[in-house]
This record gives structure tokens, C-alpha cells and sequence, in this order.
């Protein structure tokens, strides 16, 4: 089966995931999956303004040491 790339990425990214995150991961991801089609998720009152800097902060983190090991 070819993977697109979307999903190669996401392949890559659960692959490096800890063992316990990769678990919660996966739950979330099934949660997602048995929703009905066109199900509105509205993410917005999840995450607090400190939250989305910290997440932002160690996402590009992430991606600058992923990319220099390149």
C-alpha cells in the first residue's frame, strides 16, 4: 500500500512518540476516527493562549533539531 505523504508523516511522528504517549496518541486518534463524517471538533476552548506558546515553542524546537540531524 503507498502512503501519502501526510500520512508518512504522521507515521514518522507516532514513531517517535514514548511508548505512554504513543498509547494516549492512538486513543485520540481512534476517539477521532469513530466520529461521524463532517463531525465540527472545535479545538479552540482546549488550549490557553500559554499553552499554544509553550506547544508552538517546543514544536519548533522539535523541527530545528530535526532538521539540523538531517
Amino acid at each position: 500500500m503507498q502512503l501519502t505523504e501526510q500520512e508518512t508523516t504522521l507515521l514518522e511522528a507516532f514513531r517517535r512518540l514514548p511508548p505512554n504517549a504513543a498509547g494516549e496518541f492512538e486513543g485520540l486518534v481512534r476517539r477521532l476516527a469513530a466520529l461521524p463524517p463532517d463531525t465540527p471538533i472545535d479545538w479552540s476552548d482546549s488550549w490557553s493562549d500559554e499553552d499554544l506558546r509553550e506547544f508552538t515553542k517546543h514544536s519548533m524546537r522539535r523541527l530545528e533539531a530535526d532538521e539540523a540531524s538531517r
